[in-house]
């Protein structure tokens, strides 16, 4: 029987500037520093094996793909996560450096046999983690390689190594056979396996995920696979994927964030300081003193919002379909979350909400000329009125019943405004700027305002407090065979910049 109470830490590693790392996590043949020795043949891996700084289960920086087993040891092959999350990115630049250069494996063992000279042999083990360390408790294990597009390979010096006497040694053949098994083995590593009696939480999952479906199950598991919000006892986040997932759900419903300018903060709420004047200077004579200047000064003031929302899901589903559960959780916040924020992020007006940049009053507006029908005059006067710097990265806003009727106008030369994107990834445009559907802009009506253009990113700003939260209640509809998920969102925003703002109300005057 598995002895899954101990948790034993080893090993060594290497990196490039796409975060694939190589090492070898143990060295077969000789102990570590406390006498412990694995053999060849002994060792098996979980489904998914993270790659963690420290083996501290909160910092998983990426995964590890493929295991060899070799004469010189366990040799692996990984990649950071570098493109996705800032701790992957650190990670990277301290192995670049060489400040991390050793592994060190996290396994359960099903038992073993003392040494006379002191530690243990073991007989099986499960790798379920290996970390990226300074000092791995296996003086050989290390990081062989980091490879680098514009530094050259770093290699780790071995003592009484034979001299090089030719540089290829592997022939053609054998390159295109290793490139040809490594591709199966990836093709096999990506496909998804669905949920199923024999494997319920499926084969692409890694650990974090699993013990995040355990924890809204209302499991006991290790929570060292959790990661616990700092601000919020007893709140648990949502795994990488599941909260990256939940983000690019909500662009779907509030497209605000992707024109926005969007940061973090730490903080309940944000001050930035205003320059409301600019000096006065004057030209002068020779040894004529100069005048003073005296700009003023001001502060702007974000407080961060609180949203909240509840899912109530059944005993069944939980129970039968551990991926079903995340996916609907996932689906019901994302879309509950993001209508109730992109809506804020247009018309917010109340004092528990964000500030929407249609109701900063600070905003200039102009006439369309018409109560009722669309001026393309109007619109090309409005986009010139902005000067030139914020003109030129300037973005148009309306809902699609404004967009529909804009289609339909032409300038004085017979040319319509609208022009559809003839590239994949590259949005309409009106005027030659992008323009971007809101379903919360308001519709054409008497003294609407139903357009907007501006420079989104330098005129409005979005705070992230903290993403998706998930808290499981199983007691609260117990007799109902059912489980309360609550859930919590903090976040705030609000125009920086009215002045690379203008609105287009319809109205005579």
């Amino acid at each position: 029987m598995t002895d899954t109470q101990n948790l034993e830490i080893k090993a060594d590693v290497s990196i490039d500037d796409t975060g694939t790392v190589t090492g070898i996590a143990w060295p077969f043949g000789s102990p570590d520093s406390v006498g412990d020795i694995i053999e060849k043949g002994t060792i098996a891996f979980a489904n998914s094996v993270p790659m963690v700084m420290e083996h501290d289960q909160k910092q998983v920086v990426g995964v590890w793909e493929t295991y060899t087993e070799t004469d010189s040891g366990l040799e692996v092959k990984g990649r950071l996560f570098v493109e996705g999350i800032g701790p992957a990115r650190d990670a990277h630049r301290q192995l670049k450096a060489g400040k991390i250069a050793g592994l060190s494996i996290g396994f359960r063992h099903t038992g073993f046999e003392p040494r006379a000279e002191g530690g243990r042999v073991f007989k099986s083990i499960t790798v379920n983690e290996i970390s990226l360390c300074r000092r791995p408790v296996h003086p050989g294990a290390h990081v062989t390689i980091v490879k680098s597009q514009i530094e050259e390979n770093m290699e780790n010096e071995i003592e009484n190594a034979p001299v090089a006497k030719a540089d290829p040694v592997v022939s053609t053949d054998e390159l295109q056979a290793i490139k040809a098994r490594v591709d199966k083995l990836e093709a096999k590593a990506n496909r998804p396996l669905a949920a199923n009696n024999n494997q319920p939480s499926a084969q692409n999952d890694n650990e974090e995920k699993k013990a995040f479906a355990s924890f809204l199950r209302g499991e006991e598991t290790e929570r060292k696979a959790l990661t616990v919000a700092s601000d919020a006892p007893g709140y648990v986040l949502a795994p990488e994927e599941t909260s990256g997932e939940f983000i690019r759900n909500l662009v779907e419903f509030s497209p605000v964030r992707g024109i926005a300018d969007v940061r973090s903060t730490g903080s309940h709420t944000v001050i930035l300081p205003k320059r409301l004047t600019v000096t006065n200077a004057k030209w002068k004579g020779e040894a004529v003193a100069s005048d003073a200047s005296e700009p003023t000064f001001d502060q702007m003031e974000f407080s961060v919002k609180e949203m909240t929302t509840h899912v109530d899901v059944g005993n069944w589903l939980i129970e039968d379909a551990s991926h079903d559960v995340e996916a609907e959780i996932r689906l019901a916040l994302a879309e509950d979350f993001g209508a109730k924020e992109g809506l804020a992020f247009v018309n917010g007006s109340a004092a528990l909400e964000p500030k929407g940049f249609m109701q900063e009053a600070g905003i200039t507006s102009a006439v369309n000329g018409h109560a009722a029908n669309l001026n393309a005059d109007a619109l090309i006067k409005l986009m010139y009125s902005l000067p030139g710097v914020y003109r030129n990265r300037g973005t148009w806003a309306m809902n699609g019943t404004t967009l529909a009727v804009i289609r339909t106008l032409k300038d004085g030369n017979g040319n319509y405004l609208w022009q559809p994107s003839y590239q994949a990834g590259q949005p309409e445009t009106i005027l030659g700027r992008p323009v971007v559907e809101l379903i919360d802009m308001p519709d054409l009506a008497a003294n609407a305002f139903p357009i907007i253009f501006g420079d989104f990113k330098a005129g409005y700003r979005i705070y992230d407090r903290i993403e998706l939260q998930v808290r499981p209640n199983p007691y609260l509809l117990a007799t109902e065979g059912m489980i309360r998920f609550h859930a919590r969102r903090r976040v705030g925003a609000g125009v920086v910049r009215p002045d690379v703002f203008r609105k287009l109300k319809m109205a005579t005057a």
